[in-house]
């Protein structure tokens, strides 16, 4: 999804996509996968993970393959990365320092890394 349709898409969300907490709202930004699930922690914690679970997204600007990087992470632990087709607009709004949300979304035990944990990234609008 490019920036034009992420910011389309999250201007016409239904109300049920957005909710009150505290005075502030939880926008749905992005449905996405963990990419490079492979090389990291996620085999190693599989089976504390949880659906609902609350994600950790930390940039990576000095990733010498893409400097929008996003990590990924669990409990301290990295499962991955946000996909590079992924990745831009949530790279923008972290750099300029928007409060961003992750949770896992669901869970699948697949012998393809890119099926096994699904995320859901929110924009947290004060």
């Amino acid at each position: 999804m490019n920036r034009r349709e992420l910011l389309k898409a999250g201007l016409l969300l239904p109300a049920s996509v957005v909710s009150g907490k505290a005075n502030s709202k939880k926008v749905l930004l992005l449905e996405t996968v963990v990419a490079g699930y492979r090389y990291y922690e996620g085999d190693k914690v599989w089976n504390k993970l949880k659906v609902g679970d609350r994600l950790e997204l930390r940039r990576e600007p000095q990733n010498p393959y893409d400097h929008k990087a996003v990590e990924v992470l669990w409990r301290g632990r990295k499962l991955g990365y946000i996909p590079r087709v992924d990745n831009s607009v949530i790279a923008q709004l972290m750099d300029r320092g928007e409060r961003l949300e992750a949770k896992i979304k669901g869970l699948r035990e697949s012998p393809n890394p890119w099926e096994r944990i699904n995320l859901e990234v929110y924009l947290i609008v004060s």
